[in-house]
Formats: C-alpha cells, sequence, structure tokens
C-alpha cells in the first residue's frame, strides 16, 4: 500500500504542470492597423458597421479612454511586444533592429517559457532577426509594395484563390486554432494589414469584392476641424509635411474624400467579418469558454481633420484607438474610463496567463488596480526624418501639453476638461503660465526617467 501511494504521489506530480497548463485561458490578441478610437459602432460611430468588435465591447471590458504612447506602426508595435516606450527600447524606424536583451524579456517568450503554444500571423512591422525563434508558428508579412495597385492587398492565396491579407490571416488563425496541441493553452497574435492604405496607389484602399456596396448610398460628413483656419495653424513644418502630404493623396478633394473614407471603413469591416469567422472556430472546437480575446488598434489616424492624413502628430486622433478585452469566464459589459495605453497590453496578457511581468516593463495589467492611479503619462514620436516632425506630449485628466523636438520653442497647451478637441491652445495665455511650466517640468522628468530605464 506504502508503495501504491508513492507511486500515486510521483504520478500526480509530474502531472500537475499539465493540469495547470489545461487550467489557463488561451488567448488572442488582434492588432489592427491604423483604426482609430471611434471607427467603431460601439464607440459612437453610426456609420461604419463592426458587429463583431461591437459584439466583444458589450460582452467584454471596453476602455473608453486608450492610448499609444507613439503613433507610429513601427515604434508602437516594439512597445506592445517589450511593454516599454520608445524612449527606452529605442526603436522605430531607420535604426536596425531592436535590441536583444528588450525582446529577451518581450511577451512572446515569456509565453513560451511559461508552456504556451504561440503563434503569430501578419504584420510584425519591427526589425528582428530571430522572428522565427519567437513562436512556435508564424508568418510575418504585410502589404507588397511591389505593386502599386489592388495586388499590394491580394497577393496570397488560399488554395487556388489569390485573397485579400485580411481573408489571408484570418484564415491562418482559423488553421493555427483547429490544429493547437490539446494539452497546452496558446497565444496567438493576429496583426492585420488593414486598414491601412496601400500608400504607392493612386486608390490607396482595397477589400474584397462582397463588401463592394456597402456605405455605397451615404455621404460621410466632411471632417470636424477641416476649415482652413485649423490648417494654417500649423507651424510651417506640418504644413509641408507628410501629414499635409498625403491628405493630397486622400482627402484633398471631395471625391477622394468619400473614397477614402468609405474605404477606410470598409477595411475595418473586412476585419470585423472575419473576427466572426475566428470566433466560430473557437465554438466548433469547444475553446470559446475558455479563451480570452485582446482587440487594439496600433495607432490613431487623420480622416481629413485640420487638413492632415496619417498620424505622427500629439493630437488625440493620432494617439488615441479601440481597446477591448473580452474574457468569456467574466462579467462582461463594463465601460471603464481609466487611461489604458498600449505598454499595458502585454502586461495583460501574461497577467491572464499567471505569468509575473518583467520588473523593467513600464506598463500595467489593464486588470490592475494601479490602472486608477494613473495621473500622467507621455506620448512620444522620436523618429528624426525630414517630412515628420518629431515630437513629445505629456497628459493629465485635464491637460495635454505638446512640443516639437527640434522647435521646442512653439509649445501647445490644451484644456482637455472644457476643449476636448484641442482647438484652443493656451500656451501663451499669461493666465495659463503656471500650469504650462508645471506640465513641461513633468515631461522633462518623466521623460528622463525612461532615458535612465535604457538597457545598455
Amino acid at each position: 500500500m506504502k508503495k501504491y501511494f508513492s507511486l500515486l504521489f510521483i504520478v500526480l506530480l509530474f502531472a500537475l504542470p499539465l493540469f495547470a497548463q489545461q487550467d489557463k485561458p488561451n488567448i488572442i490578441f488582434i492588432l489592427t492597423d491604423d483604426q482609430r478610437w471611434d471607427a467603431l459602432g460601439f464607440a459612437g460611430n453610426e456609420i461604419i458597421q463592426t458587429p463583431e468588435m461591437d459584439r466583444l465591447a458589450a460582452e467584454g471590458v471596453y476602455f473608453e479612454n486608450a492610448f499609444v504612447t507613439t503613433p507610429i506602426c513601427a515604434a508602437s508595435r516594439a512597445s506592445l511586444l517589450t511593454g516599454l516606450y520608445e524612449r527606452t527600447h529605442g526603436y522605430t524606424f531607420g535604426q536596425g533592429d531592436i535590441k536583444q536583451p528588450y525582446m529577451d524579456q518581450s511577451y512572446p517568450v515569456k509565453l513560451r517559457e511559461a508552456g504556451y503554444h504561440t503563434g503569430f500571423y501578419g504584420k510584425f512591422g519591427v526589425s528582428y532577426p530571430g522572428f522565427s525563434t519567437l513562436f512556435d508558428k508564424g508568418e510575418s508579412y504585410d502589404r507588397n509594395g511591389n505593386f502599386k495597385d489592388r495586388r499590394g492587398y491580394f497577393y496570397k492565396t488560399i488554395g487556388q484563390d489569390t485573397v485579400h491579407l485580411t481573408r489571408y490571416t484570418s484564415q491562418q488563425a482559423i488553421d493555427f486554432i483547429q490544429e493547437a496541441p490539446a494539452d497546452q493553452p496558446f497565444m496567438l497574435s493576429l496583426s492585420f494589414s488593414a486598414p491601412h492604405a496601400h500608400d504607392p496607389a493612386p486608390l490607396q484602399y482595397f477589400w474584397s469584392e462582397e463588401f463592394d456596396t456597402m456605405y455605397q448610398n451615404i455621404t460621410i460628413p466632411d471632417p470636424e476641424l477641416g476649415g482652413d483656419k485649423y490648417f494654417l495653424e500649423q507651424p510651417e513644418y506640418v504644413r509641408s509635411g507628410e501629414n499635409r502630404t498625403r491628405w493630397y493623396w486622400r482627402y484633398d478633394t471631395p471625391e477622394k474624400y468619400q473614397h477614402s473614407v468609405k474605404g477606410y471603413f470598409r477595411m475595418i469591416s473586412q476585419v470585423d467579418s472575419e473576427i466572426g469567422k475566428i470566433r466560430k472556430t473557437l465554438e466548433e472546437k469547444g475553446l470559446a469558454e475558455n479563451t480570452v480575446i485582446i482587440l487594439m488598434g496600433d495607432n490613431g489616424y487623420f480622416l481629413g481633420e485640420r487638413q492632415l492624413a496619417g498620424k505622427w502628430l500629439m493630437y488625440d486622433n493620432s494617439l488615441r484607438v479601440p481597446l477591448i478585452v473580452f474574457d468569456p469566464r467574466e462579467e462582461g459589459g463594463i465601460r471603464k474610463s481609466e487611461y489604458a495605453l498600449n505598454i499595458d497590453v502585454p502586461a495583460t496578457i501574461l497577467d491572464y496567463a499567471g505569468i509575473k511581468a518583467p520588473k523593467l516593463w513600464q506598463g500595467v495589467s489593464l486588470r490592475s488596480t494601479q490602472l486608477k492611479g494613473r495621473k500622467d503619462f507621455l506620448f512620444e514620436h522620436l523618429w528624426q526624418v525630414a517630412i515628420i516632425a518629431p515630437s513629445e506630449a505629456i497628459r493629465t485628466d485635464r491637460w495635454k501639453y505638446f512640443r516639437y523636438l527640434n522647435d521646442p520653442a512653439h509649445e501647445e497647451l490644451y484644456d482637455l476638461s472644457v476643449d476636448p478637441m484641442e482647438i484652443n491652445n493656451l500656451a501663451a495665455d499669461p493666465v495659463h503660465q503656471r500650469t504650462l511650466k508645471k506640465m513641461r517640468k513633468q515631461l522633462e522628468k518623466k521623460s528622463s526617467a525612461y532615458v535612465k530605464a535604457k538597457i545598455d
């Protein structure tokens, strides 16, 4: 009998890790490209059709005040991998590969170490030679810049059919879920290229033909702050920069504006449709009740406001994104007003997996009570390139202050409590000089701390 109990103890001891893994939730992180916060029906947009995203928001936790810390894909995606500000991880376009010490602590590495089966499909967006070692299964791809037409989005195949990248990415997700090992939880990262414009093409936006008729019988209202006044208030380097160049590509005539915004909406609606197929696969596999889904945009987007396009600037158009966390095991229908950041997403993923976040990380789990204590946070776009002026900002619950790195004398200060659209710049107002100096000092203190956190 004693021998029997000893044998049973050994069996149970070795089985415990397997039981623990099976108890952990599966996690799917969906990242869209250039989807701004209000390009979502649940956010109050009465034109766009996003029933699947709306369902995730209605059944999960919807973060009303979600932002990226850097409004450009490369740096934002590096922050999503590493949980760090751009000023700390140092990665954006033109900086070479992201440094290995930061990737050693990235969420894919931590999840594999903890026994998760991991996958990634879509736009990785970060230069890193070790992509193939990060995930158990994966493929990194984006729009094909060799083509200056619809083939930028239509070059991947499923069987004999050439399909839109959105459809292709969804099918990779479906295959991954169907083939996932039964004895491991999985973590799947999906990075859709949509709704990013295909920049080399005159028509910019491309979608599958079944979405051709969507939005065709409506007229998109003109952008708020679309008048000359708001453009002319910008410094010269913004008026002549890439934000203005791309406005000419997309919005400089009423016809272009209607085509571009409808195309942008159609591409988001196609991503939405594919999310529905992915969720159906989870249900068919019996995994829906134990799979957490996180949805976020990689940065905001100008749809003609201030007569600009693209992102990159310190206005909320560039910075604010949709963010939804759906956990079928928990009560849903919750709206949170706390400030949530892209650097919080990796900590949240690890939290759901029962893994402690690295001490170096600067974000917090979106499930944490620490979120309520966030009183201010930094924005930054540090890429030194002639066509986009680098800038930095700090925001509190009431104020936003920003300046351009190469022109620090140009400052902007907004009282968001009465001016949420950031129209009235108070930086030169004598009444607000104390606030201006305070915000300037806060920005310098916080940015200095993030520089000091760098790994040499």
